[in-house]
């Protein structure tokens, strides 16, 4: 599978700050590509170096076979961007904006009513083109503007947290169509978000943190790497029971934070029972699961990234 985004050895600094140090990585066609991190971590400023909004302070980034640093232009032309903020005309229809951006990149005057209604059709807002912007819900807004970035044939659209600020229904709902559209139109995308659930739908996820990457895979080998299960208790007393659990308990990786014990087993069915029975203190709260993109970043940074949100 072709790159259609190629990072190399990019960087950024202010003044005395290195906000981005010398990262690497390629987007393949066609995937959905994953960028997870906290607030300063350079997800931004990255970003905003591979759109052309940021020159490099080094580094080279090549989009659709096009160089950023010398052809703006042909890159600018080779994306779609929808913003985390609403950037739509609210006193115009959704067909105005949608024609006002094909003028602004050029699409030719007899494909435009054509492409209009395809893009309108993907995301099922073909009955409402007529209808002012104003008069939209949230979700609806962001299917306009997932519209309007496809209008001009890019090859890689960015979703800057698609989906902040809408509730957990209409967050379901805008994902249909993303995923509609990846099906489609076999369009790369970009995403950055906060929500874990939606980083997992990632092809693959690049983690970020302190200007570096961190970790690039798929969401399931990035948590195979951290095995087995995930057990989370409380008890009447954590620090005897932690005492009882270095003594008495073989091969479980642990760690404490807050008031809750972490520990890290190849498999709770096996172990489970036998460390009940074992452990005297008594157990408030006990809780088993998979491993997360949550953990993983854990395990990498030693802080949890739904902790650190912008």
């Amino acid at each position: 599978m072709n790159s259609v985004i190629t990072v190399k050895d990019l960087k950024k600094s202010y003044k005395k700050v290195d906000a981005v140090k010398g990262i690497n990585f390629e987007v393949k066609e066609g995937e959905i590509f994953g960028f997870l991190g906290p607030n300063g971590a350079g997800k931004s400023t990255t970003i905003n170096m591979i759109c052309t909004m940021l020159p490099p302070s080094s580094g080279q980034i090549v989009i659709n076979g096009y160089d950023v640093n010398k052809e703006k232009d042909e890159v600018r032309s080779s994306i779609g961007i929808i913003f985390q903020e609403n950037t739509l005309d609210e006193k115009l229809t959704a067909n105005e904006n949608l024609m006002l951006h094909c003028r602004f990149y050029n699409v030719p005057k007899d494909k435009r009513h054509t492409r209009i209604h395809e893009v309108l059709e993907i995301v099922d807002l073909v009955d409402e083109q007529n209808q002012r912007v104003e008069e939209y819900s949230g979700g609806m807004k962001r299917r306009l503007e997932i519209a309007r970035g496809l209008l001009h044939y890019p090859k890689v659209l960015f979703l800057d947290e698609p989906t902040v600020g809408l509730d957990p229904n209409t967050r379901a709902h805008l994902w249909k169509y993303i995923l509609k559209l990846k099906e489609q139109e076999g369009i790369t995308m970009f995403l950055t978000t906060h929500y874990l659930d939606e980083a997992e739908i990632s092809d693959r996820v690049a983690i970020m943190d302190q200007g570096q990457i961190i970790a690039i895979d798929s969401p399931t080998s990035l948590k195979d790497q951290l095995g087995g299960d995930l057990i989370e208790l409380s008890t009447e007393d954590n620090e005897q029971a932690l005492k009882e659990i270095n003594e008495k308990v073989e091969n479980a990786d642990v760690t404490v934070n807050g008031d809750t014990i972490h520990l890290k087993v190849a498999s709770s069915d096996a172990f489970i029972s036998s460390f009940i029975k074992t452990l005297e203190i008594p157990i408030t709260t006990l809780n088993i699961r998979k491993p997360t993109l949550n953990d993983v970043f854990l395990a990498f940074t030693g802080r949890e990234i739904q902790a650190t949100g912008e």
